[in-house]
């Protein structure tokens, strides 16, 4: 996984952690929210977990 992500380490916006938690409101995988989000899901999850949101976990 060599995946480079412009956006290393760079802090959440208020309106990427509105639309993380509108995206986990839809029930979208990690997955789908990190490549709409442009970043990693590990950073996504990370994410989520500090706010308190579900993630659907991918089928």
């Amino acid at each position: 996984m060599g995946q480079n992500f412009e956006r290393h380490r760079q802090p959440w916006t208020t309106s990427e952690i509105a639309k993380l938690s509108l995206f986990a409101g839809k029930g979208m995988s990690l997955k789908a929210i990190a490549k709409a989000l442009t970043r990693s899901e590990e950073s996504v999850k990370k994410r989520a977990k500090l706010d308190k949101l579900k993630i659907a976990k991918a089928r």
